[in-house]
This record gives C-alpha cells, structure tokens and sequence, in this order.
C-alpha cells in the first residue's frame, strides 16, 4: 500500500488525521488509499458533501475534531521530548503494517533513536496477562532476555505484568525492545512504568498511533494489539485467561499468517486457561527463547535437543546392558542365574561380567557376582525403564 515518499503536505495532513481518526478506523483508512490524506483533511474542513461510509452525525464529529487539530504543535510536542512522526512511504516505516490493509495506522509517532523498520524485521512479540502470577513473570523475564541474547527485538505493550517483566528481560540482557502504547509516546501509561518506559525510550523504542497527550480508552488497548501483531515475527503468549487482549493479540496474528506461539502453564490455572485453548489451536507450544527462534528464526535455527541426563548405563552395549540388568539390587547371583536373566549363554555371560567388572559396575565373590555399590544409583536411575 505504500507508495512513493510522502510530500510534506501529506505528512502534515497524516499528523492532523492522528487527532481525527481512531486507530484501526477501515473506513478512514479507505478513503486515505481512494483520496489521499491532503483531500480527506480538506473534505473535513469544508461544507461539502461528506464522505462515504459514515452518518451524518459521525462526519460532524468527525469534522470538529478536525477543526480542533493542530498538527505543527503535535509534531513540536513530539520533538520536545525526542519522538518523530512515522508515515506510509517514509523509509522507517515497517512495510509489516500494510498487511493490515484499510486498518494500517494512519502514521505512527516513534521515540527512541534505532530504525523501527529495521528492528521490526527482526521482531517477537511476547504479551500475556496483566495480573500475572510469579511463574509468568518468570517466564515472560526469561523469554525477553533470551529473545534479547540472540539478536532479536521485543515487542510488547509496557503493561504491568507479563508485558513488563518481557521488557525488563531483554533491557536486563542490554538488548532491543519496542513497547508499543495505547496512549501518546510522551505519557507513561501506565502511570507505575514511568520509569521503564523512560528507560525503553532511551534503550529502545516507544511506538503509538495516537498524538502527543491522548489517552488510553479500553477500545484502544484492543486496537494496539492489531499493531504489535502485524509488526513482529510471531506472537508468544504468556498466561491469558479467556477473555484476555493478550489473546486478541495473538488472534490477529493468526489472521496476519503470523506465527502464534503459547508457554503452558498448569491446568488448574484460569490464567493459563486462554494460552491452552490457544494450543489446542493453531498455536505452537514453546518453553524457551531457543525454541521461539526455531520457529521464527532462519533455517538452521534449530532449538538443542530435549532429552534427560546420560547416567553410565546408557553408554554400554545392548548385550552388557543386559547381563547387568539381570543383576538383582540386592543380594548375589550366579552366572548361570545372570545368563537366564539375560538370555543369553553362560560363557556369554561370563564374558560380559567380567567386562562390567573392569567398568566398575559389578564385582565377584567366588562363583557368585553382585552390583558395586556405586553402580546401584546408575542401573536403577529415576527415568529408566521400570
């Protein structure tokens, strides 16, 4: 949807419609594809007939808060506290966001010094539930530095709980992380994250579509998700109960092609309730950044294989392995007893008894062998067969 850079009338025109239209509005957005921003803008200054799509009643509401509008203020508010303006056409804006179609921001106001098309082409969004319990904060601290670690951008909303502890995860590991806002990037919303949002601003990046000074309305909330979604790579959720933003996120991402990922939790939990629901789904079940990188990342990206620790026993032929699991725990056997056990013959058995002795797994008295005291805890390891 973008197309040619944007002259200064129109980039103007697109800081007037910020005070204008709300974020995710479809309608506003097709007519800034069919007319453009400069004539929208001068539709809504005018008398003329209103444009389509919209009530009357609308198109006046519409049209008094364009009279309201004062964009070079906008931009100089911006500027004072070192945020920009971010429009279709500009070479910072993420192409990403035009997969939204009519719905894409009208421009986005950006605080922070790197390039928010460059880190968004490298992006992970990692959202979840506000009211989160120790495990998902946790959870949440340990995928955002992990992310962070291993070059890639975080990107949540700067809410308490889950979104926070992702952002103070990848600023802990001195990496990259976008919080994104349903309120103008020069207000800490909310009011408790003044701090972290101050520190995202000078490490990273603050993004939002709404001008400086506007504030979050529940509805609002809703419509950023669109934007966290549609900008990153995929969409790690993190505790969400069923009526849950977090989730709205993660739905959006799906709709986009994205990849949508979930970190279980317990199934007694009503909080991690709308993340099982999730993996029942279309969603992918990850417990590490490593496996949240397999998934976005490159080919070759691979997460380590899962597997449970190596104890002695695992290391030795299938033939010694079974003479020696054919060694009662306690007490002493025979060779020929051991043979039975094993299957195999005596001289075989023989054989592979004094192999295990030269190991340290077994030793003899007389006619009869028995486990070493050392060897007990590795042939009846906790996970072997039982």
């Amino acid at each position: 949807m973008s197309a040619g850079l944007p002259t200064d009338e129109d980039r103007l025109a697109r800081v007037a419609l910020t005070r204008v239209l709300e974020p995710g509005d479809e309608v506003g957005g097709r007519w800034l594809r069919e007319a453009g921003a400069v004539e929208v803008l001068r539709r809504l200054g005018t008398e003329e007939k209103r444009l389509s799509g919209v009530t009357a009643r609308r198109w006046e509401g519409l049209r008094a808060r364009a009279a309201r509008a004062c964009p070079e203020e906008d931009l100089e508010t911006a500027a004072s506290v070192g945020a920009r303006f971010v429009c279709p056409g500009d070479a910072e804006w993420p192409l990403s966001l035009d997969d939204l179609g009519d719905a894409r921001p009208v421009g986005l106001w950006v605080r922070g010094r790197p390039s928010l098309r460059m880190w968004a082409v490298r992006s992970v969004a990692v959202v979840g539930a506000r009211a989160c319990t120790q495990y998902g904060a946790h959870m949440a601290a340990d995928l955002g530095a992990g992310l962070a670690e291993r070059g890639w951008v975080v990107v949540s909303g700067g809410a308490y709980g889950v979104d926070g502890a992702a952002h103070r995860g990848a600023l802990g590991a001195g990496g990259a992380t976008v919080a994104v806002l349903a309120c103008g990037v020069d207000r800490a919303y909310p009011r408790g994250h003044a701090e972290l949002i101050a520190r995202i601003a000078e490490q990273g990046l603050v993004v939002g579509e709404l001008p400086p000074g506007d504030h979050p309305t529940p509805s609002r909330f809703i419509l950023r998700n669109r934007v966290i979604a549609a900008l990153t790579r995929g969409t790690v959720v993190v505790e969400a109960a069923y009526r849950s933003g977090a989730l709205a996120t993660a739905r959006g991402a799906q709709e986009l092609g994205r990849f949508t990922m979930g970190v279980p939790g317990p199934a007694t939990s009503g909080l991690s309730a709308g993340v099982h629901e999730l993996l029942r789904g279309d969603g992918v079940l990850v417990t590490d950044a490593a496996e949240v990188v397999e998934l976005v990342g490159d080919m070759g990206d691979l997460a380590p294989e899962r597997r449970g620790p190596v104890v002695p026993r695992d290391l030795l032929a299938p033939g010694a392995a079974h003479v020696l699991a054919a060694l009662p725990a306690r007490g002493r056997a025979s060779a020929q007893d051991v043979a039975v056990g094993a299957g195999t013959s005596v001289d075989d058995a023989v054989g592979r008894l004094y192999e295990l002795q030269s190991l340290g797994f077994v030793e003899r008295h007389g006619d009869v062998w028995q486990l070493t005291r050392q060897a007990i805890p590795s042939v009846f390891a906790t996970g072997g067969e039982s």
